[in-house]
């Protein structure tokens, strides 16, 4: 057994990200020195803040005072989204803890070898299988943070067949971006939105399961193709140097294997019953995840209870396999350390969108688009509609926010320049999607990689001509729908 914690922020990770979140938070802070000052009217229906289309006013709110920039990451815990925030530090403490449990105990490596002696031969299979069921979560469910649980098992399979750090990102959360993008059902951006522009729910689902496959095919044969070239050498690897320790540690079966082959049957015993129990727990998360799609009033609590579901399974599953109550409190304090820096990375995305809102220039950003799609052809304006949400991506990760923000705008504006509603609906799922494994901002994308080796100029590099591919195909699948007057309305 393992001594130590099994998730770690490296150190460089850690030094890229802040240096990158740090040149936004000052170039955002520039921008309300820059911008005028505006704000539209708000009414709330049912618990939720909607603009009034048609009352955007200036208004004389002052500048934001430089010195608060950087107060920010702190003063973000006492705002509107602290919760939100507390809610994701402990998701990540929970997550990393868990998994630190799950390795010192050898569970993990119990599960990892039974998958890989089942799956050695039928590896592409079986991550056809793996891309398969998180793009359905996030299509289906609209699950996106709460699949972070599973991606350390992830890394560690993409590790045991022989692939890096990356396939396991790519298997996982890039995954569950694409699914959650080319979404069908998903609750958080298709029921909303739809709701907002007054469409028939989930209405238009046949071109939106086209764009599931298309999506489907797409990062299919992107994992593949590196895998493939990876298998050949591993030296093309992004990661090479960096998880190289990790890479034979686990690389093929025998990594685990050698893991295992010390126990005695009595140890071997346990271990079945405790990677039996974590698989209860498993299973309880997916169920909350089934609830939480369906029943809206306890969807806020989703992802504190999936946190919470898989720290105690961690906890339960180590213990029966032998780990007793100190050791577990001791793997659980390095795990919080080797962690801790991810809060401060947390901090200083979420306070972007913090600095942009009491700068008082949101509205006014959305204010000048829509002057800018109302004067413009359908096929010029759906591309600013989608550019539109690209932006605020930047700024509010969350999809029901943005949807609430920016829908009661864009749905009317939409008849006004020949767009329907429903293509509408669509560019909003395009610009809020494959954005959140590309900016910087994202909460979860800085979570992911830094529980892995992956810096996140490393996850540019390899992403970058993915992200332009599923750019070019949503544009594609935009002017579609102008075309074909995508609807029903």
């Amino acid at each position: 057994m393992q001594n130590e914690a099994s998730i770690k922020i490296g150190k460089k990770t850690f030094l890229t990200a802040v240096i990158i979140l740090g040149l936004l938070m000052i170039t955002v802070g520039i921008l309300t020195l820059v911008i005028p000052t505006g704000s539209y009217d708000r009414i709330t229906t049912d618990g939720r803040e909607t603009v009034v289309e048609g009352t955007y006013h200036n208004t004389d709110i002052g500048q934001f005072p430089v010195w608060r920039w950087f107060t920010a990451p702190v003063e973000v815990l006492w705002s509107s989204d602290g919760a939100v925030v507390i809610v994701i530090i402990f998701f990540l403490l929970a997550v990393s803890g868990a998994f630190s449990l799950l390795e010192n105990s050898d569970v993990i490596s119990l599960i990892l070898m039974k998958v890989v002696h089942k799956f050695k031969n039928y590896r592409y299979l079986l991550m056809s299988v793996i891309v398969l069921f998180f793009m359905s979560l996030g299509a289906v469910l609209g699950t996106f943070e709460e699949n972070i649980a599973l991606l350390p098992i992830m890394i560690a399979l993409s590790y045991c067949l022989g692939w890096d750090s990356l396939v396991g990102l790519g298997m996982s959360i890039l995954a569950s971006c694409f699914g959650f993008t080319a979404a069908i059902t998903n609750p958080f951006s298709i029921a909303i939105t739809q709701k907002i522009s007054d469409l028939p729910l989930y209405s238009g689902s046949a071109l939106r399961v086209l764009i599931f496959l298309t999506y489907f095919i797409l990062i299919l044969v992107f994992l593949i193709r590196y895998a493939k070239r990876i298998e050949k050498d591993p030296t093309r690897s992004l990661v090479y140097g960096e998880d190289e320790n990790l890479r034979k540690k686990y690389t093929g079966t025998e990594g685990v294997e050698r893991i295992l082959g010390v126990k005695s049957s009595q140890e071997r015993k346990k271990l079945n019953e405790a990677a039996i129990t974590f698989g209860v727990f498993v299973l309880l998360i997916f169920a909350v995840i089934i609830v939480a799609s369906l029943t809206p009033s306890i969807a806020d609590l989703e992802l504190p209870i999936i946190g919470l579901l898989f720290l105690i399974g961690g906890i339960v599953s180590a213990v029966i396999a032998g780990i007793g109550s100190k050791r577990c409190l001791k793997i659980l304090g390095k795990s919080a350390v080797g962690v801790a820096p991810g809060i401060i990375l947390i901090l200083m995305a979420m306070s972007v969108k913090f600095i942009i809102s009491h700068g008082g220039i949101m509205d006014t950003i959305l204010y000048y688009t829509a002057g800018a799609i109302s004067t413009t052809s359908p096929y010029v304006a759906i591309l600013i509609i989608y550019a539109l949400i690209l932006l605020l991506e930047l700024f509010v990760g969350s999809s029901s926010a943005k949807a609430f923000l920016v829908m009661p705008l864009i749905a009317p504006l939409s008849d006004l320049v020949g767009i329907t509603r429903q293509t509408s609906v669509l560019a909003f799922c395009f610009g809020d999607g494959f954005s959140n494994v590309l900016y910087p901002t994202n909460p979860v994308l800085l979570i992911c990689l830094g529980l892995t080796v992956v810096t996140y100029t490393k996850w540019i590099k390899w992403t970058y001509k993915l992200q332009l591919i599923a750019f070019a195909i949503a544009c594609g699948y935009l002017f579609l729908g102008i075309a074909i007057h995508y609807g029903p309305f």
